[in-house]
């Protein structure tokens, strides 16, 4: 996958980055961690601009997303559970993952949109409920555009500041997953504690 990487993005540049990051929001298994590196390696030589660089990749994850929303939008939850079953296995996809990312997007809606473009897996999953349950368009885009951005921007910049050393980063994949599950807990505990706060305002009421 490396030698893929660096070799599309070698060959076709800036746009070589991008179809891979619309690919792996569709496909699990590809890395979005290890192009996005790349990606800032090349921004630390020359080749590209960073704002160009985080706006196209961007672009890339909100048109990948899209692509699923529509999907399943127009089959429905039935279909999309049927080719899982088929098709599941050749990418690393479980019924029981789409069963978990339904799950929380029935409690957090938009919000798992935002967050879960910072989750691995979720990342890629979590355009199928928002298909599935018509959630309004330019929402869905919006909150994917914001998560996605964030995302991108911060391996692209971590990839421009390693230069070289940009392959070095992968071995703290697992720290900047912690943070962005750690930031999420907060989330959904500021959420819990704002919904018993107004219950027991209401109560006294």
């Amino acid at each position: 996958m490396v030698e893929f990487a660096v070799g599309l993005i070698g060959s076709i540049g800036l746009w070589g980055a991008a179809l891979l990051i619309a690919i792996e929001v569709i496909v699990v298994p590809i890395p979005s961690e290890l192009v996005l590196l790349l990606t800032g390696f090349n921004v630390s030589e020359g080749r590209f601009l960073i704002e160009g660089a985080i706006a196209v990749t961007t672009l890339a994850s909100v048109l990948g997303a899209l692509f699923l929303y529509f999907v399943a939008k127009a089959i429905g939850e039935d279909r999309v559970f049927g080719l899982t079953r088929k098709f599941g296995k050749f990418v690393g996809l479980k019924e029981s993952d789409i069963h978990k990312t339904l799950h929380w997007f029935t409690r957090y809606g938009k919000a798992l949109v935002f967050f879960g473009r910072l989750i691995p897996i979720i990342r890629s999953l979590v355009s199928i409920p928002a298909g599935l349950t018509k959630m309004k368009l330019w929402v869905f885009i919006l909150f994917t555009a914001l998560g996605s951005g964030i995302w991108n921007s911060i391996w692209i910049t971590t990839g421009f500041v390693l230069g070289e050393n940009w392959s070095a980063a992968e071995e703290f994949s697992n720290v900047i997953d912690i943070v962005a599950y750690s930031a999420i807990a907060v989330f959904v505990l500021f959420l819990v504690g704002r919904a018993i706060f107004e219950k027991v305002n209401s109560a006294k009421k």
